[in-house]
C-alpha cells in the first residue's frame, strides 16, 4: 500500500510545475494546460485523501472539478481563436487589446 504523503509530493510537484509554467511562458495555450495541471494536482489530492479517510465525498468533488475545467477549457479556447483571428497570434506580449 502506498503511504499518503506520496500522493501529496506527487501533487505538489504537478502543482508546482503548474504554477511554473503560468508564471514563466507566454503562450497563452501552455497557460491553459498549465492550469489544467493545477486543477489535476488538486484532484489527485481529493482522491487520496478520500482513499485514505474511506470516505465517497472526495472522489465525487473531482466529477465537479473536472465538469468546471471541461467548461473552462471550451471558453478558454474559444476565447483564444477569437483572438487570433483578429491578431494572428498567440503570445500575450503581442496582444494588447486594451491600447486605444
Amino acid at each position: 500500500m502506498v503511504p499518503l504523503s506520496y500522493y501529496v509530493i506527487l501533487s505538489t510537484m504537478v502543482f508546482v510545475i503548474g504554477v511554473i509554467g503560468v508564471l514563466i511562458r507566454r503562450n497563452i495555450i501552455v497557460i491553459l494546460l498549465s492550469i489544467e495541471l493545477m486543477l489535476n494536482a488538486a484532484n489527485i489530492n481529493f482522491v487520496a485523501f478520500s482513499h485514505y479517510l474511506q470516505n465517497i465525498n472526495g472522489q465525487v468533488f473531482v466529477f465537479f472539478v473536472l465538469t468546471v475545467a471541461a467548461a473552462e477549457v471550451v471558453v478558454g479556447l474559444a476565447i483564444i481563436i477569437a483572438l487570433y483571428r483578429g491578431k494572428a497570434t498567440v503570445h500575450i506580449e503581442n496582444i494588447n487589446l486594451m491600447k486605444g
